[in-house]
This record gives C-alpha cells, sequence and structure tokens, in this order.
C-alpha cells in the first residue's frame, strides 16, 4: 500500500466521488491509485478549470470534489480557483506534489520547483500543508473533513513530496472521523428570542451559510413576519418569489432605507461584505437597529460590523431553534413592507436592469429546474437582482466577492456532473469566455447537454461603462471576438445565434436535442433594439 493509493481510499471513505486534474510526471502515481478506484475523473484544459469545476460541483452539490494539481506551475494556475472559492466559502480539497523532501527550499533548479509553495497557497486555502510523513495522512485528511463539515468551508491544500507520494503505508481499516457544526447556546437563544419577540420593524439578512436549511430561514422568516435580503449566494433559500424575499437589492436606495429603519436586525450566515450590501461602494448600508449576528465562523462574527448579539453556531439548527422560541403569530406587515421597497425599487423600469429582465423570463419560463451559473457579465450583475430561485445551489457565479473572469463555464461543467438530472446554463461574456476556450473541449468530453450562453458586447462591456463615467477613454476594453459559431464547430459543440426573446426561447427549447453542449450567441446590440 503506497501514500497515494492510501490517499485514493481516504477520499472514497469520505465520500468524494470526482476528481478534476491534468496528469503529470509528478503526480502519475496518484493516477496509479485512481485507476483502482472508484472516482470519476476529469480532465480540464487549464488547472485553473479545474478548480473552478471543482467550485462548481462543490456549490451545486454541497459536497467536495478533489483536485490532482502538479507541483509548480500548476498550482500557480490554481491559485486563482482557490481563491474564488475561499472569498465564497466552497470546500475544494486540492491534492498537489511538491519536490523531494531532501531538496525543499533548497533552490537547486529542479523541474517546477518554487521556493515555497505551501505558503505561497497559504493564501489562498483555510490551510495549506506538507505531509513529510506518509503515516500522518489520516490525521491530515481528518483535519480538512473537519473543517468541510463543521466550520466555515473552503479550499484545503495538502501538497505531497515526490518520495512520500509512493512510500509505503500500513494498510489499516480506515475509519473516518465525522465532525459536527457547533449548535447555538441556550442563553443567546433566549435573548435573541427576546429581542426579536419584542421587535416591532424586524428585518433578516440570510447568507449563503443559509443554503442547506431552507426550509428552516422559511419558517424563521415566516414566524418572524420580517422582510429578508437574502444575498447572492443565499438565492432560492426562501423558494420562488417568496412574499418576503427581497433577494441582493440591499444596495439600492429603497432597501437601505428599509435597513436603517429596522429595530432589530437579524443576519444568519453572511458576512456582511462590500460586495453582497455595497455594490456601489459608498459606504451607504447602515444599519441602526441592534444586530443578532449567527455564524459558524467566530471571527466573522465581529468582521464589518459588530454584533449586539453574536451566536457561534450552524445556521440549520440555530434558525430552528430560534424559530421555536419565537411566539407561533405574528403580525407586522412584513410582506407588505417587501411589497412596498419592490414598488419603490421598480427594477422592470431601471435602465441598467430592464433589458435583462426578458432574458430572465425566458430561462424561467423553459428552463424552470435549471442551474444558473454565470460570470463576470451585465446579464449577471442583473440577474443578481432579478432572478428568484424555487431552491438554493441554483445560482451562483463570480460576478462578485473574488471576482474573476473565466469561472462561468469550467464552473457550469463541475455542476452538470454533480447535478446530472438538472439542466445547467453557463451565463457568460464574449470577454470573460475567451479566458477559458479550451474548456469547451472539456464540455464535448463530458458529453453533457449545457447551454452556453454568451452575451457577446464586443468586449469588456461594464468596464467600458465605468471608463464612460469616469470620463477616462476606453483603452483595452474593445476586443476582436472570435468566430464562436466556428469554434462551436472546432469543439464538436451545437450553435445558435439568437437577437431578441423569442429567438432565446426557441433556442432554450433545443437543448436537451443532443448529448453535447449548447452554444447560445446573443447579439446584444441586437438584443436591446429589439425591446
Amino acid at each position: 500500500m503506497t501514500c497515494a493509493q492510501r490517499l485514493i481510499q481516504l477520499l472514497e471513505a469520505y465520500g468524494v466521488d470526482t476528481a478534476f486534474g491534468i496528469p503529470g510526471v509528478h503526480t502519475i502515481e496518484l493516477y496509479r491509485a485512481l485507476g483502482e478506484s472508484r472516482l470519476h475523473h476529469v480532465t480540464p484544459r487549464h488547472e485553473q478549470g479545474a478548480g473552478f469545476m471543482a467550485d462548481g460541483h462543490a456549490r451545486a452539490s454541497g459536497l467536495p470534489a478533489a483536485c490532482f494539481i502538479i507541483t509548480g506551475p500548476g498550482m500557480t494556475n490554481m491559485a486563482t480557483a482557490m481563491g474564488q472559492a475561499l472569498a465564497d466559502s466552497v470546500p475544494m480539497l486540492v491534492i498537489s506534489s511538491v519536490n523531494q523532501r531532501a531538496s525543499l527550499g533548497r533552490g537547486q533548479g529542479r523541474l517546477h520547483e518554487m521556493p515555497h509553495q505551501r505558503e505561497t497557497l497559504a493564501g489562498v486555502s483555510v490551510f495549506s500543508h506538507t505531509l513529510h510523513d506518509p503515516e500522518a495522512l489520516p490525521e491530515v485528511m481528518a483535519r480538512a473533513f473537519s473543517i468541510f463539515h463543521s466550520a466555515r468551508p473552503g479550499p484545503v491544500h495538502i501538497e505531497i513530496p515526490l518520495d512520500v507520494m509512493g512510500a509505503p503505508v500500513s494498510d489499516e481499516p480506515i475509519t473516518p472521523t465525522r465532525t459536527y457544526p457547533p449548535a447555538p447556546a441556550p442563553e443567546a437563544l433566549a435573548r435573541a428570542a427576546e429581542w426579536l419577540g419584542t421587535a416591532s420593524r424586524p428585518l433578516v439578512l440570510l447568507g449563503g451559510g443559509t443554503a442547506d436549511a431552507p426550509g428552516a430561514a422559511r419558517a424563521l422568516v415566516e414566524r418572524l413576519d420580517a422582510p429578508t435580503f437574502t444575498t447572492i449566494n443565499a438565492k432560492g433559500v426562501l423558494g420562488l418569489d417568496h412574499p418576503l424575499d427581497l433577494g441582493a437589492t440591499a444596495s439600492l436606495p429603497a432597501a437601505r432605507r428599509l435597513a436603517r429603519e429596522a429595530d432589530v436586525v437579524l443576519a444568519i450566515g453572511t458576512e456582511l461584505g462590500e460586495t453582497d450590501y455595497d455594490l456601489v461602494f459608498d459606504g451607504g448600508f447602515v444599519l441602526d437597529g441592534r444586530l443578532i449576528r449567527i455564524d459558524i465562523d467566530p471571527q466573522q462574527l465581529g468582521r464589518n460590523q459588530a454584533a449586539d448579539l453574536a451566536l457561534l453556531a450552524e445556521a440549520g439548527q440555530a434558525m430552528a431553534a430560534l424559530a421555536e422560541r419565537l411566539p407561533e403569530s405574528t403580525q407586522r406587515d412584513g410582506a407588505g413592507r417587501a411589497e412596498a421597497v419592490r414598488r419603490a425599487l421598480a427594477l422592470a423600469e431601471d435602465a441598467e436592469v430592464a433589458p435583462y429582465a426578458p432574458l430572465f423570463a425566458t430561462l424561467r419560463e423553459v428552463l424552470p429546474d435549471a442551474i444558473l451559473v454565470g460570470d463576470s457579465t451585465g446579464p449577471v450583475y442583473a440577474g443578481n437582482f432579478l432572478a428568484s430561485l424555487p431552491a438554493p445551489r441554483r445560482w451562483f457565479n463570480a460576478a462578485t466577492g473574488f471576482g474573476t473572469l473565466g469561472y462561468g463555464l469550467p464552473a457550469a461543467l463541475g455542476a452538470a456532473l454533480a447535478r446530472p438530472e438538472q439542466p445547467v446554463v453557463a451565463l457568460v461574456g464574449d470577454g470573460g469566455l475567451q479566458f477559458v476556450l479550451g474548456e469547451l473541449g472539456t464540455a464535448r468530453d463530458l458529453g453533457r447537454p449545457v447551454a452556453i450562453v454568451i452575451w457577446n458586447n464586443d468586449g469588456y462591456d461594464e468596464i467600458r461603462r465605468f471608463m464612460s463615467m469616469s470620463e477616462i477613454p476606453h483603452l483595452g476594453v474593445d476586443l476582436a471576438a472570435p468566430d464562436f459559431q466556428a469554434l462551436a464547430q472546432a469543439f464538436a459543440c451545437r450553435h445558435l445565434g439568437v437577437t431578441d426573446p423569442a429567438s432565446l426561447h426557441d433556442a432554450l427549447g433545443r437543448l436537451d436535442e443532443a448529448s453535447s453542449p449548447l452554444i447560445i450567441e446573443v447579439d446584444a446590440s441586437a438584443w436591446i433594439a429589439s425591446l
């Protein structure tokens, strides 16, 4: 039994079923072991794609996938995807090789050598560990999965020296360590229930930490009869068009007035970060009422805005326990307050958002159960305000937080692997897609009918707009887009051109006609002109 074989056994024991990676001379021992296992291996065209695919797989399923990455350039390519996963608390296990123990840190010019690989990756991971002792592997894996199961998750990096990878290890029975998240303190629950029970204008803020407890979230906000903001990573937690759900609109003026008027604010599983509550970057999201925060990360309880009452707990347990302590019937006209905000927001009449409303109406009509995965592009920015989803884990993107480009397509492929029974749509721009064109080859390999909707506006239009507002010349933002129809043919994908909502409706309806990706190219100028 080698260390590499033991690693694969441990992954299976912890329930990992998929690994993303590009084989290299430094990781071939992992592939010897992988060939003997039940794990499904996917080969992307770039290590960044491997990370984004693992990210999308985890967001769609709630479970971590593994990445097998070579020393040096493989890890620097992977760093961006790890940064995105860390920003959004996405579980991901990154297994890499590293040079032999005797050569580490010596600068001998060996293949793929980095002076301090572990330290470099520590900044984009929950922890980064070098496995010097092959017998310590079960302990390190237990540490990783305790984070995935009972703490604020994120990417974990374990690097294995080449001489450790093939080293013999004891073949003892594997008993995975199962850990459980913290439960809320009864005294804190009692005080939170007292404050909320006597509030006249309560407000709830639900973050991505609530994604696995939609039933508890709905029961709590309905018991409180409180208007609720659901962040981008919490979309769908309250279900489709819930009357108390104001979505991710907390950066807009009418929503901010509601927040400021609240006498008690309950924030659950949210970091109260800039890209969820202050997208206009003016510091205008202010909470004057008493703030109760519930989070699984003790450090997060004091960041951005200190709480008047802080509960360290997993969101689902805390919400269920809190709802039990609240009065059964509380009439605060929460739905009426939320509807007044929606009328004041008037998103359907907003010049920057309205052009995308027909796009999301069409997606909802044709593919109501779809998982929508976005890049940093105009439709996604608008969709963060507009889209309403029937369940959580069906809307995620890279438009906020770390905010990388090139995320949408590979993350959609990861989601399609995790949820083969659901349609998956990647919402990308022509600029962002050019970061990862090679992953069209991975899409072809997988043979899944993923829809790749390209909003083609000839470059980086969001940056163009910011340049115009700041009276800066348009430099570096007007790109020559490739012929996407020819690219689709080259990668054995289907291609349909779209100019208006009716043609988009027809194109989406053809998604399942073949077991191959469907590229739907939207001419942005023609679309806007058709409205």
